[in-house]
């Protein structure tokens, strides 16, 4: 196990631990899929909830919340909108740019979470604690001037549901799946699970024929994400019409 797989875990641990013994709840910083896969790994003795700011954000926060945690609270999280002052005279920004400004200001990427981009105005999921440095701060992406502000969460239609589609596949395996929904030969879908690349709701797997559940999250390194929604009929030729929803 590499060194920074232990550390993940320790101190998944010791955020457990706390929280069961504090009876408060305990929050991470924002988790990549590799990490989520190590945290549900675990059996701690707090329950997790992962939480990104909206349903379908891809990095979260992992909050341990004890059994007898009987109160309400917001988790430390918090949504800003980087807006250009001109978009007449703006970059057409993407998300690299947002992010490389942000880590060019000396910000960890562990206290970022998503970024999502709508009519080339960014909004970004970041921790309570830092939003007030970045909203005075960041005043430039790429050669862009821009404002800051805290927002109650990005643009809903920025946010929803991908429409539903559908691919044909010979079986509902993950590797039939993956190979349909990103237009892949069988082998090539084969191997991104040999090298770690697909994620099943936040986990890892290596599994070939292990059948997705209806709103899985499908994430795939290198390729993007997709919601699977089941099978929709079976073909006159025996194979599977099975509904997904995939983000652009």
């Amino acid at each position: 196990m590499l060194d920074e797989e232990k550390l993940l875990e320790k101190r998944f641990s010791e955020l457990s631990a706390r929280a069961f013994s504090r009876g408060i709840r305990q929050y991470s910083d924002f988790l990549s899929l590799a990490g989520q896969d190590i945290l549900l790994k675990l059996r701690l003795q707090c329950r997790v909830v992962l939480l990104g700011g909206f349903e379908t954000a891809e990095r979260r926060i992992a909050c341990f919340e004890p059994s007898d945690c009987d109160y309400e609270e917001e988790p430390p999280i918090c949504c800003l909108c980087i807006e250009p002052l001109s978009q007449k005279f703006a970059d057409k920004l993407t998300h690299r740019d947002f992010l490389g400004s942000l880590i060019a200001l000396g910000i960890r990427r562990e206290v970022l979470g998503d970024i999502v981009i709508h009519e080339n105005v960014g909004y970004l999921i970041c921790a309570e604690d830092i939003s007030e440095y970045i909203s005075d701060t960041l005043t430039k992406v790429k050669h862009t001037d821009v404002k800051c502000y805290r927002v109650d969460g990005p643009p809903e239609v920025s946010v929803a549901l991908p429409p539903i589609s559908s691919v044909v596949i010979a079986s509902e395996r993950m590797d039939a799946i993956v190979a349909a929904a990103f237009n892949i030969s069988r082998s090539e879908s084969q191997a991104l699970f040999a090298h770690d690349k697909i994620f099943i709701s936040g986990r890892l797997t290596q599994s070939l024929t292990v059948s997705p559940k209806n709103g899985d999250i499908i994430s795939v390194r290198g390729f993007g994400r997709f919601i699977y929604e089941g099978i929709e009929r079976e073909t006159k030729k025996g194979k599977l019409r099975v509904m997904i929803r995939k983000f652009s």
